[in-house]
């Protein structure tokens, strides 16, 4: 069975969900939150931006991008097309226009400071949106119903978030954290694939100590019912991922184990990343991977932004990011942060670049890389604001803005098989866009989001990210 064949029932099911809403249906949502949203007419032109439009191509100045209900209807040289009559035209010279972003590392809950954690069904929702972020996949629940829920009310427009892939409780071994499905063997891991496939979970997300049968078993019994599965690993390497039919692979370098010289069969080697400061990135032992993700059709998701923050001698944390979280949070995460960039229990900045390298050269031997935040660890990568940080640790990996933003973009909606409807600013495409003020190019960051457009209604960046301001990382 092709991996075409045994996923098409996800993106057939998947497809009926992103059936939109209809005209009178997303001005209703405007209205509901009308001091969010900036835009709301059904027929909206955008003129005079800058185009980065996630296919690769180069940035196109002078464009101007057409939406009518929830979609793209033109896109063309200022001037060359019809404006439809009683469009409200926006002039947006100075500005550049890119597809909304696919986060595909992006967890509905957070952890922050000393040990807390909380589910951001109300504040995470309104950070990624506001942030440019259209779509998430979250890539490990800790309350998958909250997530089935949180998702429906999104999509029914009684709230504000992106459109959500939702995933079933992590996937992990005897002595994994007590938050996760603790699995004693294949048998238990088909059993949990199975229900919650049936309870509408589209992915699955196995973790570090999982074995190679229960991983191969959760596997099969996800394709079976049209679900895919993901994985941070250890225990298992990512050629053996590969060869039992994993979809998708999480966080790079810093979850493969298979390079460690003394790395046994179901066992994650303690402090394996410590030994691959000298590692050949385009050597015969990375390479053979790198050949079998691609010729599997196996995607890696890039995570820099949550390793960084742990990274030692690197630049301070964006104050933005201890303003807009709760204030007791924010000196937790502070104090913490301080103590990483001075050395203690931090990342070698070695390690860190050579992690840089590995998704760079992934890349270059044709592999699809994709990103995401994922708002853990000690809590200074909040969700929204730690995907624009990745944007600007992706160029520090020898991108370029506009292959970026196809990472970001394109490339996750090509991993979700949604790249027909979204990823891409293209006529007929869904109307997810993100406008940012100034030359993306140039300024080397895509902070300066002032709208977004999900399913055709504008949102106010702003107005949605000081709607949560001191409540992140507690509601």
């Amino acid at each position: 069975m092709t991996r075409s064949t045994r996923t098409a029932p996800l993106l057939l099911a998947f497809l009926a969900l992103l059936a939109l809403p209809s005209p009178a249906e997303g001005q209703r949502v405007a209205e509901r939150f009308q001091d969010l949203v900036a835009v709301d007419e059904p027929a909206v032109v955008l003129s005079g931006v800058t185009l980065i439009d996630g296919t690769g191509a180069p940035a196109r100045p002078g464009q101007t991008v057409i939406i009518v209900d929830d979609r793209i209807q033109a896109v063309g040289d200022d001037g060359s097309l019809p404006i439809p009559d009683g469009a409200r035209v926006l002039e947006l010279d100075g500005h550049t226009v890119i597809p909304g972003i696919v986060g595909l590392h992006n967890h509905s809950y957070y952890t922050g400071g000393r040990g807390r954690a909380a589910q951001l069904s109300f504040s995470g929702s309104r950070m990624y949106l506001g942030s440019g972020v259209t779509t998430i996949r979250t890539t490990g629940a800790r309350y998958p119903y909250e997530e089935l829920n949180l998702r429906r009310e999104i999509e029914e427009g009684r709230t504000v978030g992106p459109t959500m892939f939702t995933t079933g409780p992590y996937l992990t071994g005897e002595q994994g954290p007590t938050t996760m499905t603790l699995l004693d063997g294949p048998d238990q891991a088909r059993r949990v694939v199975r229900y919650w496939s049936e309870e509408g979970v589209s992915w699955f997300k196995a973790y570090t100590w999982i074995s190679r049968a229960e991983l191969g078993a959760a596997i099969e019994e996800a394709h079976r019912h049209g679900v895919k599965v993901t994985a941070h690993l250890c225990s298992v390497g990512y050629r053996e991922a590969v060869a039992l039919g994993i979809d998708n692979l999480e966080h790079g370098l810093f979850a493969n184990s298979e390079y460690a010289p003394d790395k046994e069969p179901d066992d994650c080697p303690s402090g394996f990343r410590n030994g691959y400061v000298d590692l050949d990135v385009n050597g015969p032992e990375v390479q053979a991977t790198f050949r079998d993700m691609i010729d599997s059709d196996v995607g890696m998701t890039s995570t820099l932004v949550v390793y960084e923050i742990s990274v030692a001698d690197r630049p301070p944390i964006e104050e933005r990011v201890f303003e807009i979280l709760a204030p007791e949070i924010a000196a937790e995460v502070r104090e913490i942060a301080e103590a990483r960039r001075a050395g203690q229990g931090a990342i070698d900045p070695a390690v860190y670049q050579k992690a840089l390298e590995y998704e760079y050269a992934f890349v270059q031997a044709g592999g699809l890389l994709a990103a995401g935040v994922d708002p853990t660890g000690y809590g200074a990568a909040p969700p929204g604001f730690g995907d624009q940080r990745n944007y600007e640790l992706l160029l520090e990996a020898g991108f370029t803005p506009v292959e970026v933003i196809q990472i970001m973009t394109h490339n996750g909606a090509r991993i979700l098989e949604i790249d027909d409807e979204v990823g891409t600013v293209e006529p007929g495409k869904l109307a997810d866009l993100v406008v940012i003020e100034g030359d993306v190019e140039s300024q080397g960051h895509i902070r300066a989001t002032r709208i977004v457009f999900r399913h055709g209604v504008g949102w106010d960046s702003r107005a949605l990210i000081e709607s949560v301001r001191g409540i992140v990382g507690i509601r």
